[in-house]
């Protein structure tokens, strides 16, 4: 799995094992060879993959090692992702570019990689995560967004493509959630920075059992989170929604 050193990658990894999976975890920090050695500890098979997924190189060398294991891949969780905050006239070319390396074209080149053999053994589970941003305008954050609604509907699109072959397609979409992303996004002087947060290992569980379900996709998060999703972004016009996520993300919005 990707981005398995923190946050909801961290908790799906523990899931995985829990269950009895053999793991590989992916992530650029070195904070991973930490995880996967508690995790031994543990008595779980894992190994730890440093990559720059945000590379092709990187996606290639996850996917050697992925190979190397000699074991058939029965479950891949793609949820290495950034995100980035603030004005678009504003933010710098090169975060939204490394932005969309990450969260759009890796993604789809991991999953290039490793699906096409899921689909000739006749089995296997892919969950990418995408987000509730995915479903709405969302100002203040329009790479990011724009890259999540990317994620939900190319997941959609292939877990049709895969319908008769074994291999089961889930997108898991969080809200607001209590990891650094929003730090790291340069996000915390903002009301949705600032605000309440679910915890990782909640939404982790929510993702986890949909994957295992073969269900297509899943919101994960707070009552708000799920009325969001259920009811504001199906019956308010865009510029609507747009306008509502304006004052949660809007730089200096926090009380």
């Amino acid at each position: 799995m990707t981005g398995g050193s923190s946050g909801i990658g961290l908790e799906l990894a523990k899931l995985f094992a829990a269950d009895s999976y053999d793991l590989l975890i992916a992530a650029r920090s070195e904070h991973v060879d930490e995880v996967a050695s508690r995790m031994r500890e543990a008595g779980t098979s894992v190994e730890a993959c440093r990559a720059d997924l945000s590379t092709p190189e990187g996606v290639e060398a996850l996917h050697a090692a992925i190979q190397a294991a000699e074991r058939p891949l029965e479950a891949i969780a793609i949820n290495a992702g950034v995100g980035l905050g603030g004005p678009f006239v504003e933010n710098r070319w090169e975060d939204e570019l490394n932005l969309m390396r990450i969260n759009v074209v890796e993604t789809v080149h991991l999953a290039k990689l490793v699906v096409p053999g899921m689909v000739a053994r006749g089995r296997g589970r892919v969950l990418f995560t995408s987000s509730i941003s995915g479903t709405t305008p969302v100002p203040f954050e329009a790479v990011y967004g724009a890259s999540k609604a990317f994620v939900l509907s190319f997941a959609e699109a292939i877990r049709n493509e895969l319908r008769d072959t074994g291999v089961t397609v889930t997108a898991l979409l969080p809200g607001q959630t209590e990891t650094n992303f929003f730090h790291h996004a340069r996000m915390d002087d903002t009301s949705i920075g600032a605000g309440p947060k679910s915890e990782p290992a909640d939404v982790a569980k929510a993702g986890y059992e949909a994957m295992m379900d073969g269900r297509e996709k899943v919101v994960a998060g707070s009552i708000a989170t799920h009325l969001e999703a259920a009811v504001l972004n199906r019956i308010l016009p865009d510029s609507m929604k747009a306008e509502r996520h304006r004052k949660m993300s809007e730089p200096g919005g926090a009380e």
